[in-house]
């Protein structure tokens, strides 16, 4: 089980009010980003933010020929979790250049945004 850190908490917040979650899409709109983990060795991680602001502000440098891209909560959850997952690809959560940031398997963060819908149904 993934530890719950603050980060993993205010991600989760923010994108159960946008239901989206964003990530880095190159211009043929066939390609995302996908690094190095600096956290886990021999892992790839898929770098995604909570708003397009925070993804915007990563456009530069090897990554200036992207740009933020929407993926929905519903969409994260019925095609991105098993492709990652199969790919063991991790996410990185309002990734940082600094490397300051948050890495999780793609179920556990799934499990959490589940909980946000199942919540939601019952208000």
């Amino acid at each position: 089980m993934t530890e719950i850190t603050p980060t993993l908490t205010t991600f989760v917040a923010s994108i159960e009010e946008s239901q989206k979650l964003w990530a880095l899409q190159d211009e043929t709109g066939e390609g995302w980003v996908v690094c190095d983990s600096p956290n886990f060795e021999d892992t790839d991680t898929m770098p995604i933010w909570s708003s397009e602001k925070l993804a915007k502000q990563h456009c530069i440098d090897e990554w200036e020929d992207y740009k933020p891209a929407a993926i929905t909560v519903t969409e994260f959850l019925e095609f991105w979790v098993s492709d990652l997952n199969d790919d063991d690809v991790m996410v990185g959560l309002d990734w940082m250049h600094n490397n300051d940031h948050t890495e999780i398997d793609p179920i556990e963060l799934a499990k959490h945004f589940v909980e946000i819908e199942a919540e939601a149904e019952e208000n």
